[in-house]
């Protein structure tokens, strides 16, 4: 019979292309912001708007926010499976980061769709 372990060290190849295409898109979406940035006639919040204000740099954002949320998933849960050993609380740890991590993905879009 096989046990299978509440929280476990299992993930492996899967979580480290994971956080890999997640940097990879955070690091195009730098690029592309610094660009964006780089092209605003001046730093005000009027030209804020006017960047946020489509409907693609709105979803490219929050496909960058995504990205960043997941990535952190993937490096907080690894922390908790290497340094928590009860699994009680580990368990526990691993629900506040998920509840933690969606609300902040949630407040993201709350953000950009009310600019």
């Amino acid at each position: 019979m096989v046990r299978r372990t509440t929280v476990g060290a299992h993930y492996g190849f899967r979580d480290w292309l994971a956080q890999r295409v997640t940097a990879i898109v955070m690091a195009l979406y730098t690029v592309l912001l610094a660009i964006c940035l780089i092209g605003l006639p001046n730093h005000s919040l009027e030209s804020w708007r006017a960047l946020f204000s489509g409907g693609l740099m709105k979803f490219v954002t929050f496909l960058f926010f995504l990205a960043l949320f997941y990535h952190a998933w993937v490096g907080i849960r690894d922390i908790w499976m290497d340094y928590v050993k009860p699994t009680s609380i580990r368990l526990a740890l691993h629900c506040v980061t998920i509840f933690v991590l969606l609300g902040y993905a949630g407040w993201a879009a709350q953000i950009l769709w009310r600019l």
